[in-house]
């Protein structure tokens, strides 16, 4: 859900607090985050009630997110790797505070409600996972620093094969062993390969692929739904015992993280725009990578997290971008 937004970030990337115009991409933008939600929340719903239908899918849930990451891949263009050079330092703050933020705040959460071995490093991973694919849309919405926001989910989803398997070893590896160098491998093929993969057809056949942009959120929508479908059918019957703690665990994680992810651009004086997106960069996660993983590394409990994540990250997200909207476009004062 990378391309919406763009047209607006580009048009003045050196005014990021412009506000968006009330177009068609913001139309299809909000379109995008309210339906996003909604879909993924009727596949959970449907891997609940008819597990049987899509347990035997299982295997194929990383070719899932490989097709995720590529349609992300195609949406990117050179000027979303220019913004890092053009701001380094901001960027730099946005991709610690993401990746010291939420998974520090996943081995609290984990400890703090006494969760089991399998839920608790399904939390954690969900929070060294890379910047969510939503994360520029809702920035957009906020009316926040749209630029910012995809460099740092750019970088953030480049360094994930560096950065994901040795902080969920460090922080997850009490509770399961963590097979860290497998890690690396299956983030490589998952995300890495299809990421570069989307880029470098954008490049050489971009005047095709700008006709079908607009479709590529909602086949990304689609294919998390199913992951969701395939993550809640693998743990059906633990859902029933562990939903409400799984949920404490998720709004706590999110919320804790929207919020100090806005306070660290506060504190670094990144101005209005700015902390808006660093908000939305460190509190909203790759889910889908996070339950690929968890799925494939420890089990279909501790992929859970993650389903229940990306449902409500995006409502959260809707909801706190349209707050932030309201306040940005009230007179001073």
């Amino acid at each position: 859900m990378r391309s919406e937004p763009k047209s607006p970030a580009t048009d003045s990337p050196s005014s990021p607090s412009t506000e968006p115009a009330a177009g068609p991409a913001d139309r299809a933008a909000r379109r995008a985050v309210t339906v996003f939600p909604l879909l993924v929340l009727a596949a959970g719903v449907a891997g609940l009630s008819t597990p049987g239908t899509f347990t035997g899918w299982a295997p194929s849930v990383p070719y899932l997110l490989g097709v995720i990451m590529f349609c992300m891949g195609l949406t990117m263009t050179p000027s979303d790797f220019t913004g890092v050079v053009k701001r380094p330092w901001a960027v730099a703050l946005g991709l610690v505070a993401h990746y010291v933020i939420m998974p520090g705040l996943g081995w609290l959460i984990a400890n703090g409600l006494g969760l089991s071995p399998q839920l608790a490093a399904g939390v954690i991973l969900v929070g060294c996972a890379p910047s969510g694919t939503a994360s520029n849309v809702v920035t957009y919405l906020a009316r926040g620093d749209v630029a910012l926001s995809v460099s740092v989910a750019t970088v953030s989803t480049v360094l994930a094969p560096l950065v994901t398997p040795p902080l969920t070893l460090l922080l997850a590896g009490e509770f399961l062993p963590v097979d860290a160098q497998s890690m690396v491998t299956d983030i490589l093929k998952t995300v890495l390969l299809p990421v570069v993969g989307g880029l470098v057809v954008r490049l050489v056949a971009g005047r095709y692929i700008a006709r079908v942009l607009g479709v590529l959120p909602w086949l990304s929508a689609v294919t998390i739904g199913v992951i969701v479908a395939v993550v809640v059918a693998g743990s059906a019957e633990a859902i029933r015992s562990a939903a409400g703690l799984v949920l404490l665990a998720v709004v706590l994680h999110n919320g804790l993280g929207l919020a100090l992810g806005y306070a660290a651009g506060k504190v670094a004086r990144l101005g209005a725009p700015a902390s808006r997106a660093m908000a939305f960069e460190v509190g909203m996660q790759n889910s889908g990578l996070a339950a690929s993983l968890a799925a494939a590394h420890f089990s279909p409990l501790a992929a859970l997290p993650a389903a229940v994540f990306s449902v409500w990250h995006n409502v959260s997200g809707a909801v706190v971008a349209a707050w932030m909207s309201y306040r940005a476009r009230r007179p001073a004062g």
